[in-house]
């Protein structure tokens, strides 16, 4: 039958692609590094350093991860290419939207696995420290910074990646001024790397009696989380270090000590903050590795050679260079200036839908990267 038949050559179109993403993904590669890893940890020594080995199981994790996610991509190409041909041989035309259904989610996950590939940057596969700021605009721009700051949260979850408020200080009436958070997941950074920037509301304002229309914003920076393994020199004296006392939601004080610490970088005028550990040890310790985190993206971004070239104050994203605009009213739309795509439901956006604007901007940087080649 004709829509069976189109169904098949459909999916017959996903089969190339698959196995060029088990090349690019070295699936071979990957099986043998695996074993090699797993032979280690039969090694009677293995646990005798406790971080290696934590390090090494973590591997293996990873590894095992990408492996099973392709294997089962096959199984469904399989699966649905096996109930197009048993649909079609029983004629049953109640069954086209069940095998649509079928194809669909082969191309979307082939769609979600090849674009992962594109994440080769030597830190995309780290987590993500994510700093909002709210623009000038007061509680309008303050709440409009909590809404950010939950949608991510949103995203987070639905994708199973933990979801960690390091520092925060509340609006005046409501929202928030600032706040840190860390994404941990694989290629967290990866991902959310594209989402660096300012972002423009457009809406009646809830707080605004008279029912205006009202424009705000707020800048969201993206920085990888650097762990131990890499080595970022900061000398002791370009830091300052400021501790105030922990606040809780509403602005009240939750600690009697001040167990809460602000670093400021002098050279560049970097400031980083953490009160959600209890110690001012722990919360040091934060923003040391938050700090590490902002001079190796700030050098990279600017194309540097060394941590030392950074000059000037690096605190601010310029207001003028909104990479995404949502719109509540007079319509509703969500548009992202770099890429051209667009979204009418804003709600689902705001509930952490924002897979369609992160595979847009990574096809972006694939493109770009292909022509200037």
């Amino acid at each position: 039958m004709i829509q069976f038949e189109e169904l098949r050559l459909r999916l017959m179109e996903s089969e190339k692609p698959l196995k060029e993403l088990a090349a690019a993904l070295g699936l071979q590669e990957m099986a043998d590094e695996v074993a090699a890893l797993e032979a280690k940890t039969a090694d009677e020594n293995f646990w005798g350093d406790l971080a290696n080995s934590q390090k090494v199981l973590q591997r293996i994790a990873m590894l095992k991860g990408k492996i099973k996610s392709y294997n089962d991509l096959q199984a469904a190409y399989d699966d649905a290419m096996v109930m197009i041909e048993l649909s079609d041989e029983e004629g049953d035309l109640d069954l086209v939207d069940d095998c649509r259904a079928s194809v669909e989610a082969v191309e979307q996950e082939l769609e979600k696995q090849t674009l992962a590939t594109l994440l080769s940057g030597e830190y995309d596969g780290k987590n993500a420290i994510l700093t909002f700021h709210a623009g000038a605009g007061g509680t309008e721009a303050q709440d409009w910074c909590q809404m950010l700051f939950r949608m991510y949260g949103q995203w987070a979850t639905k994708h199973g990646y933990k979801f960690t408020t390091v520092d925060f200080l509340d609006g005046d009436e409501a929202g928030l001024k600032s706040a840190v958070a860390v994404i941990e997941g694989e290629n967290a950074y990866g991902y959310l790397k594209s989402e660096m920037g300012v972002h423009r509301l457009v809406r009646v304002s809830p707080f605004d009696a008279s029912g205006r229309r009202h424009t705000s914003f707020a800048s969201l920076e993206v920085m990888p989380e650097i762990d131990d393994t890499i080595e970022v020199e900061i000398r002791e004296e370009d830091i300052k270090m400021e501790v105030y006392r922990a606040s809780g939601a509403g602005g009240q004080k939750v600690n009697k000590t001040s167990s809460a610490v602000r670093l400021i970088h002098i050279p560049t005028g970097i400031v980083v903050s953490s009160q959600v550990e209890r110690s001012q040890h722990q919360n040091r310790e934060v923003c040391m590795r938050m700090l590490k985190s902002k001079l190796i993206e700030i050098k990279e971004r600017e194309h540097l050679d060394k941590i030392e070239d950074i000059k000037g104050d690096q605190k601010e994203i310029g207001w003028g260079s909104q990479i995404r605009s949502y719109v509540f009213m007079p319509y509703t739309l969500v548009k992202d200036h770099r890429t051209g795509f667009e979204v009418g439901n804003i709600n689902a956006v705001m509930d952490g839908d924002l897979d369609g604007f992160i595979n847009a901007y990574l096809k972006k940087l694939s493109l770009d990267a292909l022509e200037n080649h």
